[in-house]
């Protein structure tokens, strides 16, 4: 497969599953600034929260200033100049996917097409008439959706395998920017059990679609240990680090060609690593402090995956 076809694969894959977690991050800081907080209670740090783990607070505050609630909501979903917008994502994935149209099914295309006139038309109107958790669900609706033409419609060949690659590192990535920040905001010294804890813990579950999981297979209230565990640990949870890691681990020794095993050995070592690592091993190393460490290597992975397969020879 040329590099370029294999690239914009990979990308669509990759936009349409950040634009996904881009409304998770949303859905879950609106619904916590909803509620009474902390000091001055306007929930702004809540909402400016996407825009800290997107690492885009600081061209929100030169083009605009202040933080607004308003404002906030409509730079990180509709605005097309701030590449890191949900909008800006559709429009990219879209792109990517005109680029191999004839790579992908009819039912894949459509479903990419039509997500695109609807988020246009979303834009065009505004957030006010929507409602943000409606937005955000349509979002998450679409890229179901999208997953399951893919998963329905698509040879299983080379081109289905870096479409579900993109998927899986870009799940990993954003999973744990998630839970590195609902950990952040509660802080090292949070209180075990309190209404905040529980109320921050429940609201990231919900937004990663676990809370059923983290019910079925743990008694009583979220903590800090057991939600660690579950989007880090747990092979059976489709969210977790393990699971996409472990997925992306077997697609890339699926992969032809010699070119790939700096990025084959590198997802075979991660995954081995989080294998044979407990729940304990990473509290004690310091949650936040082994989070940023693994995102540094899901970075230098997604690089490998680049330079294997995705530059131009």
């Amino acid at each position: 497969m040329l590099s370029r076809t294999a690239a914009a694969l990979y990308w669509m894959s990759r936009y349409l599953e950040r634009a996904e977690n881009l409304a998770r991050m949303l859905d879950v800081s609106y619904s916590l600034s909803l509620m009474p907080q902390d000091g001055s209670g306007d929930g702004l740090d809540e909402l400016a929260m996407p825009l800290q783990i997107t690492g885009t607070l600081e061209d929100y505050r030169n083009r605009h200033g202040a933080l607004d609630a308003e404002r906030l909501l409509h730079f990180f979903a509709l605005d097309g100049d701030n590449p890191g917008s949900i909008f800006s994502c559709l429009r990219a994935a879209r792109s990517n996917a005109h680029v191999v149209r004839g790579r992908i099914s009819a039912d894949m295309w459509e479903n990419i097409n039509a997500t695109w006139l609807e988020m246009r038309e979303i834009a065009s109107q505004g957030l006010g008439g929507y409602g943000i958790s409606a937005f955000c669900e349509w979002v998450k609706q679409r890229s179901h959706l999208y997953r399951g033409a893919a998963f329905g419609t698509s040879l299983r060949n080379d081109a289905f395998r870096f479409i579900r690659l993109g998927t899986y590192i870009e799940r990993a990535d954003n999973s744990l920017r998630l839970l590195d920040s609902r950990y952040e905001m509660l802080g090292e010294q949070a209180e075990e059990g309190s209404a905040r804890d529980y109320y921050q813990w429940s609201a990231l579950l919900r937004a990663l679609s676990v809370f059923e999981a983290f019910s079925e297979i743990y008694r009583g209230a979220p903590d800090k240990r057991q939600v660690a565990e579950l989007l880090i640990l747990r092979e059976d949870v489709p969210r977790s680090l393990r699971a996409c890691l472990g997925e992306a681990a077997l697609i890339l020794a699926s992969l032809p060609g010699e070119n790939g095993r700096p990025a084959q050995r590198m997802a075979a070592e991660l995954e081995a690593r989080l294998r044979y690592t407990g729940i304990e091993e990473i509290l004690a190393t310091g949650l936040h402090a082994w989070l940023s460490e693994c995102i540094l290597h899901i970075n230098h992975l997604a690089g490998a995956i680049h330079s294997a397969y995705l530059e131009a020879a």
